[in-house]
């Protein structure tokens, strides 16, 4: 029994750091945005400039990963991620685009989040029951399901809430600003938002995911 509860207690740690990627998907996630800032200050709002330094530091962090002989996944989806807002800040000329995919990506999941729950198909629920192998068997609980619809919300919360701080400094050009929230509002976030959806999802499981574990 306390070996049960001591593996519940590290299980979510360990999510939480393979979900972020490690050390260095913090990094990847990370500094990309907060050289795209350093670098557009610094070079008197030279937009171009700052999109460079963005992307080569990108590729740097891709580069040591693989080096590593660690998974590219990471560090591919933010290389990726960031030379399409560099693209983007640079075909406009408007260094504030650079973090217009974000705003759009929040957007995007907070409807996603906000529409299952709508639909009664909770996307917590989904995700969780595929990774345990519980299948459809967590519908039948109510407690079970209820916890599903919560974690849910969280998460369509947490994506609007980035958005209503974030989109006002958008509008207002508020570059620097900005990529300061971005960079707070992004990993810590994020983090919580796992850590929480844990507490909620292991307080109340279905027998048979019990049992399965």
């Amino acid at each position: 029994m306390n070996d049960d509860r001591d593996t519940a207690r590290t299980a979510a740690p360990t999510s939480i750091r393979e979900a972020v990627g490690g050390p260095l998907g913090i990094a990847e996630t990370s500094l990309p945005a907060v050289a795209f800032v350093v670098a557009y200050t610094a070079s008197g709002s030279d937009t171009n400039t700052a999109a460079i330094v963005a992307v080569g530091l990108a590729l740097v962090l891709t580069i040591v990963r693989l080096a590593k002989r660690e998974s590219p996944v990471h560090a591919l989806s933010g290389l990726i991620g960031v030379g399409f807002a560099a693209f983007i800040a640079t075909r406009s000329g408007r260094a504030e685009d650079f973090f217009l995919p974000g705003l759009l990506a929040n957007a995007a999941y907070a409807a996603a989040f906000l529409i299952s729950i709508a639909v009664k198909r909770p996307l917590v629920g989904i995700i969780v029951a595929n990774l345990d192998g519980e299948g459809r068997e967590w519908r039948r609980d109510p407690q079970r399901a209820r916890a599903f619809v919560l974690a849910t919300w969280l998460w369509a919360g947490l994506f609007m809430l980035r958005l209503l701080v974030q989109l006002p400094l958008y509008l207002t050009h508020s570059v620097v600003a900005l990529g300061v929230v971005k960079t707070a509002m992004g990993l810590p976030l994020f983090a919580l938002g796992l850590w929480l959806t844990w507490l909620l999802v292991r307080r109340h499981r279905t027998p048979a995911a019990v049992a399965e574990a």
